[in-house]
């Protein structure tokens, strides 16, 4: 009968499961070392974090700068709570951008307004409200696109949890 009968385990199988384990181990990591931070997650961080200096040497939304810019030191870490953390930032930005207008819109004032005027140090431009409208929901768009692709999805490791202290 087979049930009567002694099993011996092979003692070379611990050690295959072993070394199949460390295999898996070093595989997965050298994968998650390959990936490389994608080209646009770049340039959107650079953005972000030239646009939080900037408000932070005009002290204009201190507070406001100082979260940006632990936001962008979150998503160098690879942590998934930074890229949560981009894409409600991208999604509310676009969302009151999209918005000024019409937050803005006085329908009780029809008299024409001259065009906004601009100055950046001694270069000053007047350009129409539409135009600047048009061009901060641009910007927003491409920020949300930005952060909402596969390629800066992927660049973020699933192994690491919320924890942005670690």
């Amino acid at each position: 009968m087979d049930s009567e009968k002694p099993v011996n385990p092979a003692k070379s199988a611990p050690s295959n499961t072993l070394q199949d384990s460390k295999a898996t181990n070093s595989t997965v990591d050298a994968q998650v070392e390959k990936i490389n931070m994608p080209k646009r997650l770049i340039a959107l961080l650079i953005f972000l974090v030239v646009v939080s200096i900037s408000g932070l040497m005009a002290k204009q939304g201190v507070l406001f700068c100082i979260l940006t810019l632990f936001m962008v030191l979150a998503i160098i870490g690879k942590q998934k709570a930074g890229l949560l953390m981009l894409r409600v930032y991208t999604s509310l930005q676009f969302i009151i951008a999209s918005a000024m207008p019409l937050v803005l819109h006085d329908p009780d004032n029809m008299v024409p307004s001259e065009p906004s005027s601009y100055a950046i140090g001694s270069f000053s431009m007047q350009l129409p409200d539409w135009l600047v409208f048009g061009v901060l929901i641009l910007i927003s768009f491409v920020q949300v696109w930005i952060a909402f692709t596969p390629k800066v999805s992927h660049y973020f490791s699933r192994a690491i949890n919320l924890n942005i202290m670690r």
